[in-house]
């Protein structure tokens, strides 16, 4: 743990997010730039019509390959280093790779290594692969860690009957597992976009024109190469940018984690107001606190948790999406300042589904609890004798039922007295309603259930 750190992401809860390093990290940034640049070299040798750079022999190609596989951080410090004196992040990657050339069978094509290459060709793959490695290594897996679990707790709880509350006042009921499949219906929409999210590239030079590649070799098809070149790392082809690649791509993918945080908000806020009602019972761990003062709580913290981070992760992607594809005529740096909070946007959002996972674990339904609450409120079997009494013809049976049950405790057993007084229910109806109970009304809640998962 890093005491001096300022972001808690890199002390507190740095433990919580090791999946994330390697590829949001500073060092992430600087490793994915020397691979850019080492696979632009080979790259470059694979293409006779380039003839500034021999053909590499396959043991060259296996060495540039360990450079790539085995960077470290001491490898990386000496890039640090060379940007103390030359105060260019990019420019700091090709001078370190020059001085390892400089030592090997490849001391000819040094000056290939940034060859036609703006800054920018560089650092926007570098981020669309830290961006796609992020998302689709770390990010999606506890998203679908996440779903899976609710939607366990969902199966098991699918005809457990639960007083609702719309307006926070009690209301027609429902079943637990039904409102948790909301939730995992919810999100399984947006991991469905997901699949379909694209990570761009350019690779166009410093105004998007291809303008030094076309002086080098004016009948090369560069733009068929540098398409090449993207697709072969992975990722889509920005046929038509400026010096930077636009960034719109990366605004999709932000507003995708936004829309999935919204849906944790209210998943968090839900089960934290469950909690409250003690429809759900947290597990007690005898070493742990839940105040320095009462020895009897047991707080909902991990949903109180994921509330506050994600509210941190949507707040940064928010500003990200809408800043990141906005810059001034060809360019301008705000981005480069902008892009360095990425890891620490979706950093929060991964912290926050593994705190809702944890909080799940330390979870289990209490059926007494819920059956008190349920046991209290006849009056929500209103809903239901109004609608079979206009089924039978009767009049204003809404505004009968609102006199018998509005701001009343009403009981089993005066509803049963008014239904003895109609007279004209048909016999079956009136059986039927006269064994409701606000547990057993809970219409196709467990059909529904098993319908999404």
């Amino acid at each position: 743990m890093t005491l001096t750190a300022l972001s808690p992401l890199d002390n507190r809860y740095a433990s919580r997010l090791q999946a994330l390093a390697p590829c949001l990290s500073h060092f992430a940034l600087i490793a994915y730039r020397v691979q850019i640049e080492i696979e632009w070299l080979r790259f470059q040798s694979s293409r006779p019509e380039l003839s500034h750079v021999r053909a590499f022999t396959g043991a060259e190609h296996q060495m540039l390959q360990s450079w790539i596989d085995e960077f470290d951080e001491r490898q990386a410090q000496r890039v640090v280093a060379i940007e103390s004196v030359t105060n260019h992040d990019v420019k700091s990657v090709e001078y370190y790779l020059r001085e390892r050339l400089a030592e090997t069978s490849l001391a000819d094509v040094q000056e290939a290594v940034h060859f036609c290459c703006t800054s920018e060709d560089i650092n926007n793959l570098a981020h669309a692969l830290m961006l796609k490695s992020a998302v689709t290594k770390v990010f999606l897996p506890l998203a679908r860690e996440l779903i899976h679990t609710v939607a366990q707790h969902a199966q098991h709880t699918r005809a457990v009957p639960i007083l609702a509350h719309t307006h926070g006042q009690p209301a027609t009921p429902t079943t637990m597992g039904k409102e948790l499949a909301v939730f995992v219906y919810r999100w399984q929409r947006q991991l469905k976009q997901a699949a379909r999210l694209e990570y761009l590239g350019k690779f166009n030079g410093a105004t998007g024109n291809y303008n030094a590649h076309i002086a080098a070799y004016p009948d090369v098809p560069w733009q068929d190469m540098a398409r090449d070149f993207v697709q072969r790392l992975g990722l889509a082809f920005n046929p038509v940018t400026t010096q930077i690649e636009s960034h719109d791509y990366m605004a999709e993918v932000f507003h995708l984690i936004i829309r999935f945080n919204t849906i944790a908000l209210d998943f968090a806020r839900d089960m934290w107001a469950y909690i409250s009602r003690s429809y759900f019972r947290q597990k007690t761990i005898a070493s742990e606190v839940g105040s320095s003062t009462m020895p009897h709580k047991v707080n909902p913290i991990d949903f109180e948790n994921a509330e506050a981070n994600l509210g941190v992760s949507t707040a940064l992607l928010e500003h990200l999406s809408t800043k990141l594809p906005v810059s001034r005529l060809q360019r301008d740096l705000s981005d480069s300042s902008a892009s360095r909070n990425i890891g620490p946007a979706i950093g929060h959002a991964c912290l926050a589904l593994k705190s809702l996972a944890r909080g799940m674990g330390k979870v289990a339904i209490d059926k007494r609890a819920i059956a008190r609450a349920l046991n209290a409120e006849w009056a929500v079997l209103g809903e239901a004798v109004q609608t079979v009494m206009r089924k039978a013809g009767y009049e204003n049976p809404y505004e009968r039922m609102k006199a018998l049950s509005r701001g009343t405790d009403l009981t089993r057993d005066d509803l049963r007295a008014f239904l003895d007084t109609l007279e004209d229910l048909p016999p079956e109806d009136r059986t039927r309603l006269k064994n409701l109970t606000p547990q057993s009304y809970i219409g196709l809640a467990p059909q529904l259930v098993d319908d999404i998962l």
